[in-house]
């Protein structure tokens, strides 16, 4: 999920207009690829969570190489890209292309987007090696009675070899039998990683038993209002890593996010924005943030959020906020 071209109310002072020079070309990658490891293996179940989704670097490195965090697959993902929920085609393609130019490896997609075959383009177009690049797509619970039919055709229309990770998009009817035909793809070398996206703390206890492959990922809307403090932090004691969409509200409510006088105050103390606050804040959780954006300077502005790092006080500040609001109906 992400926000749109509107989403900003305060702009990085200094930074913001800079930030795509800070990131290397458009060749260099930001993530390697390592041999599938514990895919179907009942052992990686009960695998310490301290080996399934480190964090591959320290806080604080250089702005120019966006960081990446181990899946339990084996495979290294980054940890922050681009969503591209709402983005028609020709959007999609220069909002991957503006991603890539500015150090962004991370690409987030669905069935429901309607844009996969967008994001193909994009990734064909930016010039960036495609082992360089990860891909995230999601089949839908109206999929789920045929799941082989939805995983050809996701591949068929990004057309980009293999699927890095893919997705359930929530819970439905079905669920189990789709994620075991995802089970096969991964033996058949067709899609890398796997994971849900809004399973919560009931939904998984009932899941995870059901299925082989512990998921490598769960995606769910996370943001200042609606911070899931304790499902965070189940799900990443299993040594699954967390992904949040709608980082900065979400369409219709990041107006008034972005403008929260705390949140304002914070940014101002760094010299930074409100949404580089957000994503810290995020990254900081050791969450993985898909922000949603058309404007490429907003997009290599939310990449650059290692040049300064939250104080515990004001991570408190953060987490005084939650509303428990949710802003979508999954």
């Amino acid at each position: 999920m992400g926000s749109t071209l509107s989403r900003r109310s305060f702009v990085r002072l200094g930074l913001a207009a800079s930030a795509a020079l800070a990131f290397p070309g458009c060749t260099q990658g930001s993530a390697s690829q390592s041999p599938l490891t514990g895919s179907g293996s009942s052992e990686a179940k009960h695998a310490p969570a301290e080996k399934q989704g480190h964090e591959a670097t320290e806080d604080g490195t250089s702005m120019g190489a966006p960081k990446t965090v181990t899946l339990s697959s084996g495979y290294e993902m980054p940890t922050q890209g681009l969503g591209t929920y709402a983005l028609d085609y020709a959007t999609c393609i220069s909002s991957i292309h503006a991603l890539t130019t500015s150090g962004g490896r991370l690409i987030d997609t669905a069935y429901m987007y309607h844009n996969e075959d967008a994001v193909g383009e994009g990734v064909r177009t930016c010039g960036v090696p495609r082992e360089e690049l990860f891909i995230t797509t999601k089949i839908y619970p109206n999929q789920f009675a045929d799941p082989e039919a939805a995983i050809e055709q996701a591949l068929g229309k990004l057309n980009a070899g293999y699927i890095d990770l893919m997705l359930l998009h929530h819970p439905g009817t079905g669920d189990v039998e789709a994620y075991r035909a995802m089970e096969r793809a991964v033996t058949a070398g067709k899609i890398r990683s796997l994971g849900l996206s809004n399973w919560y703390v009931k939904e998984l206890e009932s899941f995870l038993p059901q299925v082989e492959t512990v998921p490598a990922l769960v995606q769910n809307e996370i943001h200042p209002y609606y911070q899931e403090q304790d499902v965070v932090p189940y799900i990443q004691g299993l040594g699954i890593v967390v992904e949040g969409w709608y980082p900065l509200g979400g369409r219709g409510h990041n107006a008034e996010l972005l403008a929260d006088p705390e949140l304002t105050a914070i940014a101002q103390a760094h010299g930074v924005s409100v949404p580089q606050v957000i994503l810290r804040w995020d990254r900081q959780r050791n969450i993985v943030v898909i922000p949603g954006s058309s404007n490429p300077a907003h997009i290599a502005e939310d990449l650059n959020i290692h040049g300064f790092s939250l104080t515990e006080e004001e991570m408190a500040r953060i987490a005084a906020l939650d509303r428990a609001e949710k802003h979508d109906w999954y």
